[in-house]
Parts: C-alpha cells; sequence; structure tokens
C-alpha cells in the first residue's frame, strides 16, 4: 500500500506545501487491523511534517508490525528492501519517488535521505538497478513501488517508464505506481508486469473516484496471474466500494483502452 501521509502528532508541517497529509497514531493499528503488512513512504506527502513526523511514523509502523520501505533515518534504511515470506515465497519490497516540484514550489528532493540524515529514497536510475539487484540475491522475487508522474494524467509519462523499464531490467517481477490520482494502464515488459497507477483508494475527491485493487498471484516464476477488481470511492467520505454493474464495466474498459496504448498491451 502507498502510504501517503505521516502518522502521529509531533514535527511542524513543511513550509510551501499546498496541502500537508497527517493521521492520528491511533491509524497504525487500523492498518494492521485491515491486514495491511507493508507500505511504501516514497511518495510527497510522507514527509509534510519533517524528520519528527517521519520518525513517529516509522516508530508507530514498527509498532503494529507493518514492514515500510522508501524512507528512513538514513540513505541506507530508505533503499533496503522489506522482505516478507508468504507461503514459502520470500518477496522483497522497494520503494522510490520522483515527482515535479509543485505548484508552491515545494521540491521532493528537499527530503531526500542521505547518509547523516532522514528522508526519501529517490529514484535514481543506477541507484534502483543497484538496490533490485542486490534485493534480487536476497529474495526469491522482487516488487518496486514507484511514486512518479503527472496528477490527473491517465498515461505514465517518460519518467515512470524509465523507473519501471529500469526495475524489470535489474530484477523485478512486478512494479506498482501511484501519485496520478487516477488510474493508468498496465505493461508488460521483459517478463515483468508494471501497473503505472492504482489510481487512488482511500481518498475523498470529487473526481477520479473510479479506481482499481490489483490481485496479484506470484511465484518463483514470477507474475502468473493479475486481475483487476474495480473500486469507486464513495463520495461522501472517500471509502472505497467494491463496483458493480456498469460502474465496473466501464472501469475496466478504461484499465483496457489505456493497457492497449502502453508497448506490450494489457
Amino acid at each position: 500500500v502507498n502510504l501517503e501521509c505521516a502518522i502521529g502528532d509531533r514535527g511542524e508541517s513543511l513550509p510551501k506545501k499546498a496541502y500537508r497529509f497527517r493521521a492520528p497514531p491511533s491509524a497504525a493499528a487500523s492498518l494492521a487491523l485491515a491486514g495491511i503488512d507493508v507500505v511504501t513512504l516514497a511518495n510527497n506527502h510522507a514527509m509534510d511534517y519533517g524528520s519528527e513526523g517521519l520518525a513517529d511514523t516509522l516508530r508507530l509502523l514498527d509498532t503494529v508490525g507493518i514492514a515500510h520501505v522508501g524512507a528512513g533515518t538514513n540513505a541506507a534504511e530508505a533503499h533496503a528492501p522489506a522482505i516478507l515470506e508468504r507461503n514459502g515465497l520470500r518477496i522483497a519490497f522497494l520503494g522510490y519517488v520522483d515527482v515535479p516540484v509543485e505548484s508552491g514550489g515545494w521540491d521532493a528532493r528537499s527530503v531526500i535521505a542521505t547518509d547523516s540524515s532522514p528522508g526519501l529514497a529517490w529514484a535514481d536510475l543506477d541507484q534502483i538497478a543497484s538496490d533490485v539487484s542486490a534485493a534480487k540475491a536476497r529474495a526469491d522475487l522482487v516488487v518496486v513501488f514507484m511514486h512518479s508522474g503527472f496528477e490527473y494524467w491517465d498515461k505514465p509519462n517518460r519518467v515512470q517508464v524509465e523507473i519501471a523499464h529500469t526495475a524489470i531490467d535489474a530484477g523485478a517481477a512486478l512494479v506498482i505506481g501511484a501519485h496520478s490520482h487516477t488510474l493508468q494502464g498496465i505493461e508488460h515488459y521483459h517478463g515483468g508486469a508494471i501497473a503505472y497507477s492504482l489510481g487512488n483508494f482511500v481518498f475523498e475527491i470529487d473526481q477520479s473516484r473510479d479506481s482499481a485493487m490489483l490481485k496479484v498471484n506470484l511465484s518463483r516464476a514470477g507474475v502468473e496471474s493479475l486481475e483487476w477488481i474495480p473500486v469507486v470511492l464513495d463520495p461522501n467520505d472517500g471509502r472505497p466500494m467494491i463496483a458493480e454493474g456498469e460502474a465496473r464495466q466501464r472501469i475496466l474498459d478504461n484499465i483496457e483502452r489505456l493497457s492497449a496504448d502502453l508497448t506490450g498491451g494489457g
């Protein structure tokens, strides 16, 4: 899951941020109760409340046993994989961010983790290739989260494609994207699968309320199958609801159209 907020009650909001997202400390337990076992923090809101806010988020996730990637107390932690074992399969997760400068002037590169400071994992292509290769040596499969692209675009931009292709070429089996707030297509590339954006999942928004979950069956050979589960967001509180009837078909048709535009098709 892309956890696009801080969790906690400490830290000062960053200047130049048009939107700042933070959930109360109790939200961590709610995520665990919902069955979430790994999140990516490599996005443009995990650092909305600075290093203290990130520290709270990391601590609270650790407390409830949710693994996290894409951010840390230093660069080594931000780029370290979370390795989970399910049904005898060891899966390594990594997370990266590369988003444009926001309208208010805030630049995600200002909160990138360094050797001596906390922050996010920036999507440097050489670093991604190195991280994925190292993670693949420790796990059966590698899954990469990327937070990139332009908001409200339904097609991936050049940066998204470069990140995703680099990850697959380095050995990742699956790349899952976010940031556009709208669905984008899926590409089958060099034996891997790339879902460029799953849209929104829990988000109060007037537009782009069509979304989807992606069910993926994995084996040591890679991605065995993909199944889209269309959802629509409740207009009152942003909660996802399973789409049925015309709404379900509309979302599936849109995903098929968007995927057909990508190299390799859907």
